[in-house]
């Protein structure tokens, strides 16, 4: 008898394929072979005592602060601990339930039939202004195409490209220069028919900007200001565009100046919510949503949201994750903008494995290395 301890990580499918298991038996037994944690704030005392004797019924559990029996405090928090068929029984189990359980029980459903997107696609960052944080993604118009090109050649599958600094402290600049900024490269792009060879995003919060890059074959909008403005969901409507909601507190000019939030994950989901609503009301289909990795957030709130992106799996929408040679990663270890890939690429690994489909970046083909080596990890057999 051999006995290896094999790690959690694994695509427990394929292994159970691997070892005989009848197909019925792999579905039934892959949903026994992962945990899942739900950390329920601000529970009612008797939803926590009808939540824990439900969840034990059923060989799950639920984490309480000592007294909760007694019903020392009104409300409290606990953490839920099931594998995804414990949590299939304990949803309809709780539907039934008083003390807002019914509230919970379709949370639980909402993530049971999330699926996430298996391909993860690169976005490649180029910059046509001169004040971006990072100087070798800064690009003029005639540099600008060689890059495009190049990166496109080392495996980006989409290219955005913006005039305006978004870096914190950044000063806004004037819709006329940004157009000035950006129009020459989106030109050259056109002219070039690069549209054959990659999407293109424009990265932007300027109608007239938004407009021009559309009229000319962009098919992504990604949004810092998470269409705010009512005209740039007009617009992206209009062209039947993609549209990247990114969450910032506040604008680049102060947003790191001590950002706070009652729940970080709670609060970027509500604004999650009412941002799609506003969207598909004026007819935008094709949503990404971006938890604005660095805008108006602190080092904890920026590990937080990478290290339970998971969260944000409910809206069934795909996740994007722009980490790239940030100054978090300073905050970690001390470097320079020009020494930050090694912790990039630790982030955005992270982020993939916990449902990144689109990461943004300024290095194409050493993020193109790290993902193929992780997918050959996840397609490893015993």
């Amino acid at each position: 008898m051999k006995i290896e301890h094999i790690s959690n990580e694994i695509d427990t499918k394929k292994y159970l394929h691997q070892i005989g298991v009848d197909s019925g038996g792999v579905s039934v037994l892959s949903a026994k072979m992962k945990l899942e944690f739900f950390h329920i704030k601000d529970l009612h005392v008797g939803a926590a005592n009808i939540l824990k004797q439900d969840a034990l019924s059923i060989g799950a559990d639920l984490a309480v602060p000592k007294g909760t029996i007694l019903a020392e405090h009104p409300r409290v928090n606990a953490i839920l601990i099931a594998t995804r068929r414990q949590l299939q029984k304990l949803a309809k189990k709780e539907l039934a339930q008083p003390f807002g359980l019914k509230e919970l029980a379709k949370e639980i459903e909402n993530f049971l039939h999330v699926k996430r997107f298996k391909s993860v696609k690169i976005m490649g960052i180029i910059n046509a202004n001169s004040d971006s944080f990072y100087s070798q993604s800064r690009f003029k118009a005639d540099e600008a195409t060689a890059k495009i090109e190049s990166m496109i050649s080392d495996g980006a599958d989409i290219i955005d490209i913006g005039a305006l600094s978004s870096r914190p402290n950044a000063q806004e600049i004037s819709e006329d220069e940004e157009f000035e900024r950006i129009s020459p490269i989106i030109d050259s792009i056109y002219e070039n028919k690069i549209f054959n060879y990659a999407k293109f995003s424009v990265d932007s919060y300027a109608p007239k900007v938004v407009e021009y890059a559309l009229s000319l074959g962009f098919s992504i909008v990604n949004d810092i200001r998470g269409l705010e403005d009512d005209k740039i969901c007009e617009l992206v409507a209009s062209y039947k565009a993609q549209a990247i909601i990114m969450h910032m507190q506040n604008r680049p000019h102060n947003m790191q100046e001590n950002p706070q939030y009652d729940s970080i994950l709670t609060d970027i989901s509500n604004f999650f919510t009412k941002r799609i609503e506003k969207a598909k009301s004026f007819g935008v289909e094709d949503i990404v949503l971006d938890v604005g990795v660095g805008f108006g957030k602190s080092l904890e709130h920026n590990l937080m949201l990478i290290k339970h992106l998971e969260h944000f799996e409910k809206f069934s929408l795909p996740l994007l994750v722009g980490a790239s040679r940030k100054s978090l990663i300073n905050q970690i270890s001390s470097s320079n903008v020009e020494d930050r890939l090694p912790g990039t690429i630790a982030l955005h690994v992270e982020a993939i494995k916990n449902g990144a489909s689109i990461i943004r970046v300024h290095d194409v083909k050493e993020h193109l290395q790290a993902l193929n080596v992780l997918n050959a990890l996840k397609t490893i057999g015993v």
